[in-house]
């Protein structure tokens, strides 16, 4: 089948085109270096003509609230303006667990815009929210340096690997549509929760002989989004967990610190690079 991915050059979006393509469907790698922009809707048309499927993991350029806003409105009001048009069968998007949960954040605002837009499309649509991502380590630790010293909060994360989130999409886009959001978090049977600074100490490289200081989290992040990956979620198996990936020596990909539960209140599920 014939199916577009939104954000198809960046850190999942090319994963994910890898996996569909190994898959035998037709895919078409959307972003504004392949002339398909979301935002004026240039190339749409042409895009989503005889497609069957359009995976949306692309995000906005910038965290700050009213660029995210004006992002996904433009984006998602175009995207489902040509997927209606084109009879596109079902939308499939990526987002952010907790988004619901941490509307204090201009950025989960805009990100939860994002999700009522797909829910009022019209079209039929799966949307799998995500936890943090192990390839962003380097740009919590980064973000987080001052002084040769790395400041993280007490939060706990419960992180996948970018293959991982690409694999489930894939099995998604080829399923009915639920019309219902998804959570994913690792599923080895060893994972568990783990402290933010923890992790990063135990996989991060760049800033790998600063020492660590943990700092209180901010009241306004607080709250923890429950944990869960419900039982119809598709699965290959058992995931990557943080030791394999690590064995793996998988690339340490910079990024902002995006996880829910991130200092900085900031979206991972969709990297800015997906629009590269």
């Amino acid at each position: 089948m014939k199916i577009v991915v939104i954000g198809g050059s960046g850190l999942i979006g090319s994963r994910l085109v890898g996996r569909l393509r190994q898959g035998g469907h037709l895919v078409i790698a959307a972003s504004p270096s392949t002339g398909i922009n979301t935002v004026t809707g240039d190339g749409l048309p042409e895009a989503m003509e005889n497609a069957e499927v359009v995976i949306d993991v692309a995000n906005s350029p910038s965290f700050d609230g009213a660029v995210a806003w004006d992002f996904f409105f433009a984006s998602g009001n175009n995207l489902f303006a040509a997927e209606n048009a084109a009879g596109v069968r079902h939308h499939v998007a990526l987002s952010v667990v907790g988004t619901d949960q941490l509307q204090d954040s201009g950025y989960f605002r805009a990100k939860l815009l994002q999700e009522q837009l797909i829910e009022e499309s019209g079209v039929p649509y799966t949307i799998l929210r995500s936890t943090q991502f192990f390839e962003f380590v380097n740009g919590i630790a980064s973000s987080s340096t001052q002084d040769q010293i790395v400041r993280l909060p007490p939060a706990l994360t419960q992180p996948v690997a970018a293959d991982d989130v690409a694999e489930t999409l894939a099995q998604l886009a080829v399923r009915p549509a639920a019309k219902a959001d998804w959570n994913l978090r690792v599923r080895s049977p060893t994972s568990s929760l783990t402290s933010l600074g923890a992790f990063s100490r135990s996989i991060m490289t760049s800033v790998s002989s600063s020492p660590t200081q943990r700092r209180p989290i901010s009241a306004s992040i607080s709250a923890r989004p429950r944990w869960c990956r419900r039982p119809n979620t598709p699965s290959s198996g058992q995931s990557v967990s943080m030791n394999g990936w690590r064995a793996a020596d998988r690339p340490r990909e910079a990024g902002p610190c995006s996880s829910p539960t991130s200092h900085q209140q900031r979206g991972h599920a969709s990297e800015p690079s997906a629009r590269d």
